[in-house]
């Protein structure tokens, strides 16, 4: 998994608990943090599935 990956990950989580903080307190905020953890997640898979296309492991062996 290369490193930006993990970096997106590392603010997803961050941003959830942060998201569930907020709405633990009854602020509206959390809902900012729930659209960045939405954005960072989908950030990850981006760069975990470049990563794969780019090593060959995303191929299938069936063809």
């Amino acid at each position: 998994m290369p490193r930006i990956a993990l970096y997106t990950l590392v603010v997803c989580v961050l941003a959830v608990a942060a998201a569930v903080v907020s709405f633990a307190q009854g602020s509206w905020l959390g809902i900012v943090w729930v659209l960045l953890a939405g954005l960072s997640s989908n950030m990850t898979w981006y760069y975990v599935k470049r990563d794969r296309a780019a090593t060959g492991q995303g191929k299938s062996v069936t063809g």
